[in-house]
Order: C-alpha cells, then structure tokens, then sequence
C-alpha cells in the first residue's frame, strides 16, 4: 500500500525556509544594487556576479544529493527565486536552475552536471519543442555554453559557443538558438515518453520559479513606490495620504501577498503531487506576471516626473515586468490552457 500524501494547506514558512529567504535577501542586496543591474545592460549578464553566485553553491542547492547537490525543495528554490526577481540580478538564475535539475533528472552525463553545478559551465532550456530545424529566441541563449531542448521525442543537449545577444526591453540576454550541429556539438541525453515528460515538468518548474521572480519584481515595484510616496509631499502633507495613490499600494501590496502564495502553492505541488499541479502552477504563473506589470506600471506614475527617467530605478522593474512576462511566450496562451484546464476547451462549431 502506498503511503498517503498529507496536502499541505497552510504556506506558512519554517524557520529554515525564513532564514533562506534572509539570506539570499542580503545576498542579492549586497552583491547586485541598481547601479550593478545597470552596468550590465544592455546584454543582461554579469559574468563576475554569476561566479560569485554559484561559487556560492545557487545551482548546486538545486541538484540532487546524488550528483553532489544539496536536494533543496522547490519551495525553497521559489525563495531564492522571489529575493532573484527583487534585485533583478544580471544572472541566468532560473534558466540555469530549470536546466541543471533537468540534465539531472534524466541521467545526463555526471561530468555535465557538476560543471554546471560548479559554473565552470551554464545551461538554459528551450521552452518550447522544436520542430525540424527551426530556432527559437531563447532566454539566457547569449550566455549559456548548453541549450537543452525537445527535438521530436528526444531531448537534446547542444553544446556550443553562444551567439550575440537580441536586443530587448528586459535587457535579457536573449539568443536565438537551435539544436543543430552547426558549429555545436549535439547529444541525445533521453528519448521517448521518458524524455517528453520529463521535460514538460521543467517547463513547470520554470514558470513555477519565474512566478516567485515576478513576485519578487512586484514587491520591489511596490516597496520604492511606497518609499517615495511617504517622502514626497504636496499641500502639506505625504502625497501617499491621498486615497488615489494609498488605495492602488494596498491593492498591489494584497496581489503581491496573493502571488507569493500561489507560488509557494504551485512550487509544493509540482514537486510532491505533480499530476495535481498544472492549474497551481498556471494559476501562479499568471497572477504574477499581472501584479508584476501592475505594480511597476502604478511605480512609473506615483513617482511621476522621476518615474520616466533612465535615473528612476522603478523603469529597471518596469521594463523587466513587462520583459520577463514574454520570456515563454505570449502570456495569453497561459491564460487560455488555464481556463482550458479549469473548465474545459471552449466548444468548436
């Protein structure tokens, strides 16, 4: 008899789990301030903090024990991912976490997996399958030494110097990248149903993971508006007195904490009843994105003047809401197989 599984309702967080979060807060605080987020533009990637960060252990936390990992959950994971969104620190933190834990899953190379643990390597994930021999405009495809991607039923490994950098409002280091020989070395790492499976969960754990970044971009969105609107006064008084601005902070301080629990939700789904977690994981994928375009968009306008300029940091957040929201894709495709997933596809006539 298999043994039940006790679904957790209450996202509270441990000791541990808050001393985490601390952590990488002080970390991501310390290491990537604005100025830092700044000077990496227009690429997107910090080369030195990106060491400084897996020299630290951030990608080997995601990997199993067994290839030398430290088997965090991916609840824990979502944490490192919200303080990530906060600072948007210059780093392939999500795409290298998603493609790492994949290379693992499917028992890629043990070489492979401790270079990318290590950093002496970078991996990012493609995702979306591709067909024949088409390319894709893959996030973080301007840094990363792998690509791993679904071709028909096999799921490739291409190895291979990356190309230049697109250019993009997120500052991302976006490439576009296909799994071809050309000029790169291609592996087959797993086939069949295995390989298809597998990655479709990485998927989720990517828009999982990214919904704890967009999070993390809200609340940074909502924390500099905050600041600004108690200092900056007009007729006398903190113009964040006025309802106009005190009710729209509130509105995006309620959808922040409404995120982080969905994420929190979707991450402790997918990973201890993962046929259970697509509509979690939508769901937070979604509702981050929206709060994240909400809370820099509101940003621009409380800080008025100052929030359109190159100085402002809320136009940092700003472009990356909206940036890192089309990194998978067109957003309204995540909300239609939601609604397909919750009330069924839309009836054909």
């Amino acid at each position: 008899m298999s043994p039940r599984v006790i679904r957790r309702q209450d996202y509270s967080l441990s000791e541990e789990q808050l001393q985490l979060s601390k952590v990488f807060a002080s970390l991501f605080e310390r290491e990537s301030p604005s100025v830092r987020v700044r000077a990496a533009e227009p690429v997107g990637f910090d080369a030195d903090l990106w060491q400084q960060l897996t020299g630290a252990g951030v990608i080997s936390m995601a990997l199993p024990e067994a290839v030398g990992g430290d088997d965090a959950t991916l609840v824990d994971l979502a944490l490192v991912a919200e303080e990530f969104g906060r600072s948007m620190a210059p780093v392939p933190l999500i795409d290298a976490m998603t493609a790492a834990r994949l290379l693992a899953a499917v028992g890629a190379p043990e070489g492979v997996v401790r270079a990318l643990a290590a950093g002496t390597k970078t991996a990012t994930i493609a995702l979306h399958p591709f067909h024949a021999r088409e390319r894709q405009l893959i996030s973080s495809g301007a840094m990363a030494d792998i690509v791993v991607g679904l071709d028909g039923d096999a799921l490739v490994m291409s190895e291979g110097p990356p190309p230049a950098a697109v250019a993009n409002l997120a500052c991302a280091p976006l490439a576009w990248r296909d799994l071809s020989t050309n000029d790169h070395t291609r592996s087959i790492v797993a086939e069949g149903l295995a390989a298809e499976l597998a990655f479709a969960h990485a998927v989720l754990e990517w828009k999982a993971l990214m919904a704890a970044a967009q999070t993390g971009i809200a609340n940074g969105a909502r924390i500099l508006a905050s600041e600004y609107v108690t200092e900056r006064h007009a007729f006398g008084v903190p113009i964040g007195t006025f309802q106009a601005i005190s009710h729209p902070i509130v509105d995006i301080a309620a959808g922040v904490e409404g995120a982080r629990r969905l994420a929190l939700r979707a991450a402790w789904f997918l990973e201890h009843e993962p046929e259970c977690a697509l509509g979690d994981v939508l769901m937070a994928f979604v509702a981050a994105s929206d709060v994240a375009n909400r809370a820099a968009s509101f940003g621009i306008h409380a800080l008025g003047g100052l929030g359109f300029t190159l100085e402002s940091d809320m136009q940092l957040y700003f472009r990356r809401a909206r940036g890192w929201t089309l990194l998978a894709g067109d957003p309204q495709a995540d909300l239609q197989q939601l609604g397909d997933h919750l009330y069924g596809p839309e009836p054909t006539h």
